[in-house]
């Protein structure tokens, strides 16, 4: 085992404890090792069945390949099964990744979904637990399937301080750790103390196009790529997110989050349902960003962002108008602010009766902001998994001036969370029968 694994991945492969939760940093490897964990759980003489909740189907997928990979290098007989459809509660199914091995135990990995674990038996294993929706149901359904001598793992970076895989950790450090779990922590900087620069840099492709570095000008990559303080701290320093300030929280944008929901500009010309489009104006030191979403039902899809810095005000239109010329933009909202005030009487020339110009004033931001808010509530959008995104949606502060009135302030590395603004115009657009006076004009 020594030459495959690192310090800190080696103690998780040899705790045997019944609890074992693991807080940790992004990208060190834990999926990996836990990989060569579950085939050893189930390959065994005595082996038992491995249940693995991942947070969507490409992880699923990409932990069975680990898992072929070491069954592979220990040369052990598996079976893969591909995609079985395992029956769940009231008739539904759900699609696993499955490896069987010559004992017939098998390792499973599907995608959350409590229901499809319901009644099984033997090892289960919570893959990044705190992005999980329903996380408390999850684990309430999760923890009998390992009663006749199973094991549950919670492997899992922060999403803030109000999330159940948090509430175990202060429970740990602060309540005595009554349900006697086996605590691991790994921040990037334990990683890389133990050696994971140079496992890096081993490896034949990692280092391409780049020259060799020290452990500490990887570190202070890793921290100048980040897109803000706090995206540095939770997602490799194992601190969780303050909930207190942010406007929308971790729990509202986690459940509303849909990896791969993007699309491109081709995809929207032949789309048969509604869309909108929220149009934020910067030019010179903001970014101009035109969100375009995707109505299906009572839910609105992200699936263009459009992000342009320092460009003219030929090449924003360049690229306006070649969205609102598609039949199927129904409505768009365009920040009418300052240098957004031509971009938007324009437009309108063009396209009077799908433009609406906003102005934005303290009122019209609460409103714009606020209207955001209840969509999140409501799960009434659903969002990308962007870092850039999540930044700037996580970037607004509400705050109370002192004379008592309300304003929203806040920023990222590279805008003045224009994003949230053009997402909010956005969805201003999608719920325009609510909304039909014109604000301008």
């Amino acid at each position: 085992m020594t030459p495959y694994f690192l310090n800190y991945q080696r103690d998780w492969i040899l705790d045997f404890a019944p609890l074992r939760i693991c807080e940790k940093s992004r990208q060190v490897g834990m999926s990996y090792a836990d990989s060569y964990d579950s085939v050893c759980k189930a390959a065994c003489l005595h082996g038992r069945d491995v249940w693995v909740v991942s947070r969507d189907e490409n992880q699923a997928k990409q932990y069975i390949r680990y898992c072929r990979r070491w069954a592979r290098v220990l040369n052990l007989a598996a079976s893969e099964l591909g995609q079985p459809i395992l029956r769940v509660a009231f008739g539904k199914t759900a699609q696993v990744q499955a490896l069987t091995f010559a004992n017939g135990r098998t390792i499973f990995a599907l995608s959350s979904s409590p229901d499809a674990i319901a009644g099984k038996t033997g090892h289960v294993k919570l893959d990044e637990f705190a992005l999980h929706r329903g996380q408390r149901e999850l684990y309430a359904v999760a923890k009998p399937v390992t009663q006749w001598g199973g094991t549950l793992s919670v492997i899992s970076t922060h999403r803030g301080a109000h999330t159940v895989f948090n509430e175990i950790l202060t429970g740990i450090e602060h309540g005595g750790n009554p349900m006697g779990w086996s605590r691991h922590r790994i921040t990037i900087q334990d990683a890389v103390d133990q050696g994971i620069v140079e496992r890096i840099q081993s490896e034949p492709s990692a280092g391409r196009g780049r020259a060799a570095e020290t452990r500490e000008q990887w570190l202070a990559r890793q921290r100048a790529e980040c897109i803000d303080q706090e995206q540095w701290l939770q997602e490799y320093c194992c601190v969780p997110a303050d909930e207190s300030a942010a406007f929308l929280s971790f729990e509202l944008l986690n459940g509303c989050v849909e990896p791969g929901c993007l699309n491109d500009f081709s995809y929207l010309a032949n789309c048969a349902n509604p869309l909108y489009v929220g149009i934020d104006v910067g030019r010179k030191h903001d970014l101009c960003v035109l969100d375009v979403g995707e109505k299906i039902g009572d839910v609105t899809w992200d699936r263009l962002r459009i992000e342009l810095a320092g460009r003219s005000f030929g090449e924003i239109e360049y690229e306006l108008y070649r969205l609102l010329g598609l039949r199927q933009v129904k409505f768009a909202c365009i920040d009418a602010t300052g240098l957004g005030m031509q971009l938007a009487e324009r437009a309108r020339e063009r396209f009077a009766w799908k433009i609406e110009m906003l102005t934005f004033t303290a009122p019209l931001k609460e409103e714009l902001a606020c209207g955001l808010r209840a969509d999140f509530e409501r799960r009434s959008l659903r969002i990308s998994e962007d870092d850039r995104l999540r930044a700037d949606l996580r970037g607004i502060r509400k705050e109370v001036t002192s004379s008592g009135n309300l304003r929203f302030a806040g920023e990222s590395a590279d805008s003045h969370c224009d994003r949230f603004w053009a997402k909010a115009l956005r969805q201003h657009a999608a719920r325009r029968k609510v909304y039909t006076a014109a604000r301008i004009g």
